[in-house]
């Protein structure tokens, strides 16, 4: 079990997010069950790659991602603006991407490689982890909110 399992204190996401800068390397906020919940600062895109035994949840938190996906009907585009959800059913080869940025939360199961099972080859802007324990924040009465209008 990680310790971010073992902590039992509220998470504000906006100090998740605040605790840390670099983008498409993922933050463990939490555990539930066998999977992990993730945080994220995304930009720019990542790589094109497929998990073969689990799905893929992704709920943006703030700005626009998209998430091109090929599978045998062929190519698609899917774009999420904040608040929405989307899961990458497996076995789907996918690439998400945010031109202007994106805040986005995943849920996993714990130990997936963020680069999933095959994938093209990573560039250095890719962090290949199975993500990185959150440090601990500690909220900022003056931070402001994430807000879902």
């Amino acid at each position: 079990m990680t310790s971010a399992a073992a902590h039992r204190e509220p998470i504000a996401l906006a100090d998740a997010f605040a605790s840390f800068d670099a983008l498409w390397s993922p933050r463990i906020v939490t555990s539930v069950n066998d999977y992990d919940v993730r945080v994220a600062k995304v930009e720019g895109e990542h790589v094109w790659h497929v998990h073969d035994d689990t799905d893929e949840f992704f709920l943006v938190v703030a700005g626009e991602l998209h998430i091109d996906l090929r599978d045998p009907a062929g190519e698609r585009r899917v774009t999420l603006p904040r608040g929405s959800v989307f899961t990458v059913p497996r076995g789907t080869e996918h690439r998400p991407h945010a031109p202007h940025g994106a805040r986005i939360l995943l849920f996993e199961p714990a130990g997936t490689l963020t680069v999933g099972d095959r994938h093209e080859e990573v560039p250095d802007h890719v962090d290949a982890t199975t993500g990185h324990e959150l440090r601990r924040p500690h909220r900022n009465p003056q931070a402001p909110l994430l807000k879902f209008d």
